[in-house]
């Protein structure tokens, strides 16, 4: 189920589902100790229904309390160019309208909703508002405590040092008028929420163990009429967290809160300056710029403060395979952080690059994947393959780490911070980059890819390389290490020209996806050569066997990167034909159209037609083909054959603007974890390169400034 809207601050972040119900609760990180991850968290009206609307007397007595997924039709989406929420509700059957608005403070850790309630009937009537909290602190219902709190006039969870305290707040005071406190998923204990369902609540007040809790406010509404109330959640280490969480509220009002908010976000988004022309001038429509600027702010609520780019904070991945995608892959990350500093954001990504100097491996490559904290996650890549010993990594994640640092010190020029990170990861990184390769064919050691699912030498991980390789030389030229440069500038120029000569395939007039040695035992001993931190160069390993390799034929959007690490020119003949052939037969024939990741992808597969539908149409591998149109063109008319690439995903994204990881290939539903950090950060690398691209071609030849700002005088 796709999180619609998740809102946050770097160190909390709440996500809500369609039903408008919170499903994930995380901090003091995020992506890590989700504490509403195992039910959610409902929100409900209670209140007599119009006579006119429910002649059935009984059933009308059985029908007074709606939760959000009980008849409520629900618009969810946010304010413009902020992270707050916008969520219209209505219920015909109550006869009532709600506005809704969620925050989470742009410092503090508190969430504020306000609610705006209105009467649709011609009589004054009494509604009850209930929240309920299935908080389970650090992720498990084991040893919790939840408790009405008179000091506070709220209900606070807490075990060890994880606290949440909720309650409602009318005229900047908390107030409840009704509470309950209770088991929840044990013994067959549903929890506190079926308590509301008479309207009324036990006032149970505390419980211990597997809990939860809920509470009620009255809200009056005059025919016609409208009120407001605010609900609060906050979170903290200790009770005294909670008080001046409290303190803070009295003095600022809940309604501050949203106003403060608001105006952080948009003062932030003004630090992407980008300005994009108008569609009569070539530019995109405006649906893309706001999917642009929706973008850039739901990628930032899933970065952790310390550094960490998480892939995706939906929970409900855990159905599959009891496991999450709320960590940090350093490949998600490099290119996250590529496409946040190509528009500006370079605070946000220099923590990144900080936490990769820290979790780097003493040996210069980056583990499969990492928790948000920093600490190794957990992983399937094993360390022993035919009981030979092999590195479980994906090299990938390694390279474009590097190739990410350099196009953010292009842009910057912060020598300082970069100069910080020079010996514990630049060339750590670089020197295994340059250690981790055939001795014969100089194309990188096997790993796995960047889907996770193949061991062998990609396409993708050896233009990955030569990029970090590139970068890796422009740095030591920077820092005066002549000899560094030199080495990391032959072992790409190396990996490229065996690139062409092993990937190039005559036969299907492209490159290939994969190439995976045959002689096992012998990569085996390369790679304990690497592993002992030597470089495998000795006469034994130069084998001619090392160059025969099963040919992986299958297409696959992810060879796009032949040209985006720039390994290859765009309009290379043999990138066009490769490209030609994703665009020919990864694109979706259906409506619904989008690229799959590669032909016959497994993952999630909803249809076997093959031919018609390879896989599901993906964000991503989508836009790497308006990339290829953008990087290619020559002229703004050519330019423009990324525009309908871009309205597709526009168009195809929720109504909220967030955009899933694929999309069902009949129906368009959001499949698997939704948002996906990576689409989102994809739709701003390629408009950045589009605008990019756009600005070099109707730039002023004098002065370098766009035409329509050049004078006369130049």
């Amino acid at each position: 189920m796709p999180r619609d809207i998740p809102v946050g601050n770097g160190q909390m972040l709440v996500t809500f589902d369609q039903h408008y119900r919170i499903r994930d609760l995380y901090f003091p990180h995020v992506g890590q100790e989700n504490h509403a991850g195992i039910g959610p968290c409902r929100f409900g009206v209670w209140g007599e229904l119009p006579a006119e609307l429910e002649p059935n007397a009984q059933d009308r007595r059985k029908q007074r309390l709606f939760w959000s997924d009980q008849g409520w039709d629900i618009q969810m989406g946010y304010e413009p160019d902020t992270l707050a929420t916008r969520v219209i509700m209505h219920h015909k059957q109550l006869a009532l309208q709600m506005e809704c608005c969620d925050v989470v403070d742009f410092h503090r850790l508190i969430m504020v909703r306000r609610i705006r309630v209105k009467n649709l009937t011609d009589r004054p009537r009494q509604v009850h508002l209930f929240s309920h909290n299935d908080f389970a602190m650090y992720g498990t219902r084991v040893g919790d405590t939840a408790y009405y709190d008179p000091k506070t006039a709220s209900i606070i969870h807490y075990r060890a040092q994880r606290y949440l305290m909720t309650s409602w707040y009318v005229q900047g005071q908390p107030m409840i008028d009704q509470y309950a406190t209770g088991t929840a998923g044990f013994n067959g204990a549903e929890g506190t929420w079926r308590d509301a369902e008479d309207g009324q609540l036990g006032k149970n007040a505390i419980a211990q163990g597997a809990v939860d809790s809920t509470i009620m406010h009255r809200m009056s509404l005059a025919a016609q009429g409208q009120n407001e109330v605010y609900l609060v959640i906050g979170a903290g280490r200790s009770y005294q967290d909670l008080q001046e969480i409290q303190t803070f509220l009295k003095r600022e009002g809940p309604h501050g809160t949203i106003s403060r908010t608001q105006a952080y976000w948009r003062l932030w988004l003004q630090a992407a300056n980008t300005p994009f022309p108008s569609p009569e001038q070539g530019g995109p429509a405006s649906k893309v710029v706001d999917l642009f600027k929706r973008s850039l702010l739901v990628v930032r609520t899933q970065i952790d403060n310390g550094g960490a780019i998480i892939a995706a904070n939906d929970s409900d991945i855990m159905q599959f395979s009891r496991d999450t995608y709320s960590y940090l892959w350093p490949r998600d990350g490099a290119l996250v952080a590529a496409a946040l500093d190509s528009a500006g954001m370079s605070e946000v990504t220099r923590a990144f690059y900080t936490l990769c100097a820290r979790i780097i491996t003493e040996q210069g490559y980056f583990l499969h994947k990492y928790n948000p904290d920093g600490s190794p996650a957990s992983s399937w890549h094993p360390w022993v393959s035919m009981g030979e010993p092999q590195l479980p990594i994906q090299e990938d994640e390694t390279a474009l780490v590097l190739w990410a640092l350099w196009q953010h010190y292009a842009q910057y020029k912060d020598i300082e911070f970069v100069r910080s990170l020079w010996a514990g990861l630049i060339t750590r990184a670089a020197d295994f980059l340059v250690r981790f390769r055939d001795p014969v064919t100089r194309l990188p050691l096997p790993s796995y890819d960047l889907w996770e699912e193949r061991w062998g030498v990609h396409a993708f991980t050896v233009a990955s390389v030569y990029g970090g390789l590139q970068a890796a030389s422009q740095f030591a030229r920077c820092f005066g290490d002549e000899r560094r440069a030199e080495s990391y500038a032959n072992a790409a120029s190396e990996v490229k020209e065996a690139f062409v000569r092993y990937f190039w395939s005559e036969e299907h007039q492209r490159f290939l996806r994969r190439l995976v040695p045959l002689d096992h035992h012998r990569t085996a001993a390369l790679m304990a050569e690497v592993m002992a931190g030597r470089t495998p160069e000795s006469d034994a390993m130069r084998d001619v066997r090392s160059m025969e390799f099963e040919q992986d034929t299958v297409i696959d959007s992810s060879t796009y990167a032949i040209f985006a690490m720039n390994m290859l020119d765009a309009n290379d003949p043999m990138v066009e034909k490769t490209m030609q052939a994703i665009a020919n037969r990864l694109w979706i024939k259906t409506t619904v159209g989008g690229v799959a990741r590669y032909e016959n992808d497994y993952y999630h597969r909803v249809s076997d037609d093959i031919k018609a539908v390879p896989g599901n149409p993906w964000f991503i591998c989508t836009l790497w083909l308006a990339q290829w149109h953008i990087a290619k063109a020559k002229t703004v008319e050519e330019l423009s054959q990324a525009m309908p690439i871009l309205d597709w995903v526009a168009h195809h994204a929720l109504p909220s603007g967030v955009l899933a990881e694929q999309v069902h290939p009949q129906t368009n539903s959001p499949i698997s974890v939704s948002p996906l950090t990576w689409s989102h950060a994809t739709v701003v690398s390629t408009l950045m390169d589009y605008l990019k691209k756009y600005r070099a071609m109707t730039a002023c030849p004098t002065c370098g400034q766009p035409h329509h700002q050049a004078s006369h005088g130049h």
